[in-house]
C-alpha cells in the first residue's frame, strides 16, 4: 500500500491501565501506518476524568454525536478502593454509563470466532449477536425494604390535572419484606426497536425479541406491541426482501432455543436479560476477550464501538513492574475496525471498508495460524497445559498482527 486511505472523522477514546497501553499500540503499529484520519480524540483516562469533574465524557458524547463515530477504550468506573487509589473528588460514574445516555441506542455484543478456539457450546458455529435495553427497568427503579405490616400502593398522578389512579401492589398483613417500582419509556422502546431491526438487516440475520408477557401482560406487553407495530410498519418489507423474519419469543423459550440453535441471529433482550445473556453467550463463545461491542443509536447513523471487556488491571500491574504480560487486544482492535466500517459505510468509502475488513481477517488468521495470547492458548490447552513456547507476549502479538497486516495489504489490489 503505497499511500494512506482518507478516513474521515472519527473520535477517539483514551482509557486505562493495561487497555490504554495496547490502545496506544494498535494505533501506531496497525492503524496510523496506512489510514489518515480526521481524528477527535478524548482522555477518557480515570485522572482526566477526575481533572475535570467528568465533562471530558460529556465532551466525547455531544463529539460522537456531531462526527457519528466513537471508537472507545475500556475505562475505569470507579468504585470505593479506585477512588482511594487515585485519590479522586467522587465516585465517578461509568463513562459507558453516561455516554449511553446522551447518545440513547442499543448495546449490540458479538463473538469474534476463531476456529481452533473451543466454544463451550459446540452447536455455535455463527454469532449470535445480543442487543441489550440499556435504560431503564430494574436499573432506575425504587426498591426498598418493608419494615412491617402495612400497605404498598403505586399512585400515577397526570399532569394534566386528571384523576390520580391507585394500584394496590400488596397488602402485607403478617410481616414486612421489600417491594419495588420500576419504569420504561415508550420513546426508549421505540428507540431500542429501531435500532434492533436495523442492526439485524445490516447483518442479514432475522431477529428475535424476548420477554416474559404471559406474566407482565402490560409491561412487558408494551414491549411486544411496539415492537410489532414498528416491524409491521417500518421494516416488514425490507426483512421479507432479504429473506429474514422477526418474532417475539417468551425469555426462557429463547434461551432453550438460542442454546440448541447454531447462531447466526440477532436477539434484543430487555436491561436485565441482556445483562446476563450478554455474558452467558461470550461465555459460551469461549471468551469476553474475544466480544465486540457496539452502541447503534436510533438514528442509525451514530454508532460508538469498544471492547466489552474491563482494564485488564491485573496485567497492567505486571506490566508496570516490568513484568511480561500476553494481554488479548482482539477486542480492542475490533473496536477500531466496527467504528471504521461503519465511518466507511457512512462515506461510501471503499478502501477504509475493506481496510477494515482486513485488519479483521488478520487477527483471525494469525489466531488459527498458531500465534496467539496465553488466554486464548489455555482457551486450547487448559491452563495447566500451557507452556511458554504456545503463546507470545503483549508486544510479540501486536508485532506479528502487525507484519501480518503489512502482508495482506500488500498483497490486496489496488483501489
Amino acid at each position: 500500500m503505497s499511500k494512506k486511505i482518507r478516513g474521515g472523522s472519527v473520535v477517539e477514546m483514551q482509557g486505562d491501565e493495561m487497555t490504554r497501553v495496547i490502545w496506544e499500540l494498535i494505533k501506531e503499529k496497525l492503524i496510523f501506518p496506512y489510514v489518515d484520519l480526521d481524528l477527535h480524540s478524548y482522555d477518557l483516562g480515570i485522572e482526566h476524568r477526575d481533572a475535570t469533574n467528568d465533562k471530558v465524557t460529556v465532551e466525547a458524547a455531544e463529539a460522537i454525536k456531531k462526527y457519528n463515530v466513537g471508537i472507545k477504550c475500556a475505562t475505569i468506573t470507579p468504585d470505593e478502593k479506585r477512588v482511594e487509589e487515585f485519590k479522586l473528588k467522587q465516585m465517578w460514574k461509568s463513562p459507558n454509563g453516561t455516554i449511553r445516555n446522551i447518545l440513547g441506542g442499543t448495546v449490540f455484543r458479538e463473538a469474534i470466532i476463531c476456529k481452533n478456539i473451543p466454544r463451550l457450546v459446540s452447536g455455535w458455529v455463527k454469532p449470535i449477536v445480543i442487543g441489550r435495553h440499556a435504560y431503564g427497568d430494574q436499573y432506575r427503579a425504587t426498591d426498598f425494604v418493608v419494615p412491617g405490616p402495612g400497605k404498598v400502593e403505586m399512585t400515577y398522578t397526570p399532569t394534566d390535572g386528571g384523576k390520580p389512579v391507585t394500584y394496590l401492589v400488596h397488602n402485607f398483613e403478617s410481616c414486612g419484606g421489600v417491594a419495588m417500582g420500576m419504569y420504561n419509556l415508550d420513546q426508549s422502546i421505540k428507540d431500542f426497536a429501531h435500532s434492533s431491526f436495523q442492526m439485524a438487516l445490516a447483518k442479514g440475520w432475522p431477529l428475535y425479541m424476548s420477554t416474559k408477557n404471559t406474566i407482565l401482560k402490560r409491561y412487558d406487553g408494551r414491549f411486544k406491541d411496539i415492537f410489532q407495530d414498528i416491524y409491521d410498519r417500518e421494516y416488514k418489507s425490507q426483512f421479507e426482501a432479504k429473506k429474514i423474519w422477526y418474532e417475539h419469543r417468551l425469555i426462557d423459550d429463547m434461551v432453550a432455543q438460542a442454546l440448541k440453535s447454531e447462531g447466526g441471529f440477532v436477539w434484543a433482550c430487555k436491561n436485565y436479560d441482556g445483562d446476563v445473556q450478554s455474558d452467558s453467550v461470550a461465555q459460551g463463545y469461549g471468551s469476553l476477550g474475544m466480544m465486540t461491542s457496539v452502541l447503534i443509536c436510533p438514528d442509525g447513523k451514530t454508532v460508538e464501538s469498544e471492547a466489552a471487556h474491563g482494564t485488564v488491571t491485573r496485567h497492567y500491574r505486571m506490566h508496570q513492574k516490568g513484568q511480561e504480560t500476553s494481554t488479548n487486544p482482539i477486542a480492542s482492535i475490533f473496536a477500531w475496525t466496527r467504528g471504521l466500517a461503519h465511518r466507511a459505510k457512512l462515506d461510501n468509502n471503499t478502501s477504509l471498508g475493506n481496510f477494515a475488513v482486513a485488519l479483521e481477517e488478520v487477527c483471525i488468521e494469525t489466531i488459527e495460524s498458531g500465534f496467539m495470547t496465553k488466554d486464548l492458548a489455555a482457551c486450547i490447552k487448559g491452563l495447566p497445559n500451557v507452556t511458554r513456547s504456545d503463546y507470545l507476549n503483549t508486544f510479540e502479538f501486536m508485532d506479528k498482527l502487525a507484519e501480518n497486516l503489512k502482508q495482506k495489504l500488500a498483497s490486496m489490489p489496488k483501489a
